[in-house]
């Protein structure tokens, strides 16, 4: 694992470019025995694992993607790629279920029904690889699909889920308010899109507090403002863009509405116009709550109740949020977090690393509980 993770690191691909990877993947699982599916929603690969006795479908899945960031780490597997880097830990994901594959082809004794191995392209960018790989109808006849990523903010050994939701649904706004340009000395012959835009930014602080259940959390960030040149100048173009963070598609789509009433009648009200963009991202990660359950005890039984804990929910979004949509399962947190080898820095960050160690977490979670899944399974027919 230790040896693909790191030829990874050295080879990052960004989103919907991973085409090497892709081929690095279908090598591997082919050299398992698997029957390979590639070019699944993009440069998707699934390994498939037939037992040859009744039973379910299982799908495991890892993400591929890398980030559009430079690595900064002094390390002999630093990526090579100018500009491009694994800095989530899906390098470590792909490892973990190539390994899981390779387990469960010399063991397949020990497991009934079919193992499907999804290596998902594009998770970092919208629309997200996941929605592609559902229509290309990989999910068809799948029972339970889990995934797993590999988390430095928790202490390696350690595993985190929770029942329900889990990770934000995250969508983003892009907003241009059209006014009329003139001289800062007279005023009354322009209509100023920055005294517009300002009220825009303001009245938006309202929606969480005043318009969405104040049980449900939500956020809701402006993130950018352009506007003007020069400061005796009054700006005819006032840009604005954000996101907005929700755990549920009631309170998602009461901001959306609120966003698009607020734009508009500001505008109206000062005499501009406004262009809305608006981006559905992922839903929440909402987790089947019997599947979470699975996890907590799959974790006790086999490694230690000590080392699991109830995921706090979290703003940053998944999407495999689009499979939990589409059939029960469970996302689930492996700790990859050690001060000792300086894996401490949050995902996405240009000195990002883990320990590898992890990797061996997640494959053992893996095969415990698609083990524990099956028995159930096959304790009741």
């Amino acid at each position: 694992m230790i040896e693909w993770r790191r030829h990874l690191h050295q080879h990052p691909e960004l989103s919907f470019q991973e085409s090497e990877t892709s081929k690095f993947i279908a090598e591997h699982l082919g050299s398992f025995g698997l029957e390979v599916v590639t070019n699944v929603g993009g440069h998707g690969v699934i390994g498939i694992l037939r037992s040859g006795r009744l039973g379910p479908v299982v799908m495991l899945r890892a993400d591929i993607d890398a980030l559009p960031i430079q690595d900064e780490k002094s390390v002999p597997y630093k990526s090579q790629v100018d500009g491009v880097m694994h800095a989530c830990g899906h390098d470590g994901h792909t490892s973990a279920l190539l390994a899981t594959a390779g387990y469960m082809s010399e063991h397949i004794d020990e497991f009934i029904g079919e193992i499907r191995f999804l290596f998902q392209p594009a998770e970092e960018l919208l629309p997200g690889g996941a929605v592609k790989v559902i229509a290309s109808g990989a999910l068809e006849e799948v029972d339970v699909i889990y995934g797993i990523h590999l988390w430095s903010p928790i202490p390696v050994g350690t595993y985190a889920s929770t029942p329900g939701a889990m990770m934000a649904g995250a969508d983003d706004f892009y907003i241009e308010l059209k006014g009329k340009g003139g001289h800062g000395g007279v005023p009354q012959a322009s209509i100023d899109s920055i005294v517009a835009g300002s009220a825009l930014v303001l009245q938006m602080q309202s929606i969480v507090s005043r318009s969405v259940d104040p049980l449900q959390p939500a956020v809701l960030t402006i993130g950018t403002i352009q506007a003007g040149a020069a400061q005796n100048v009054i700006a005819e173009t006032y840009k604005l863009s954000g996101t907005v963070r929700t755990f549920d598609e009631e309170t998602r789509y009461i901001i959306k509405e609120r966003i698009h009433t607020l734009t508009n009648q500001i505008a109206a009200a000062y005499g501009a116009e406004a262009e809305i963009k608006y981006l559905m991202g992922y839903p929440p990660v909402i987790n089947d709550e019997k599947e979470a359950e699975r996890f907590f005890k799959v974790v006790s039984d086999e490694f230690g109740a000590e080392r699991s804990s109830v995921s706090p929910k979290m703003m940053p979004a998944e999407d495999f949020a689009y499979y939990l949509k589409e059939k029960p399962g469970c996302f689930m947190f492996v700790g990859a977090g050690n001060e000792q080898l300086d894996a401490v820095y949050p995902h996405h960050h240009p000195r990002f690393d883990f320990d590898e160690t992890a990797m061996l977490d997640a494959m053992k979670l893996f095969i415990q509980i698609t083990k524990n899944y099956l028995k159930e399974y096959d304790d009741r027919t």
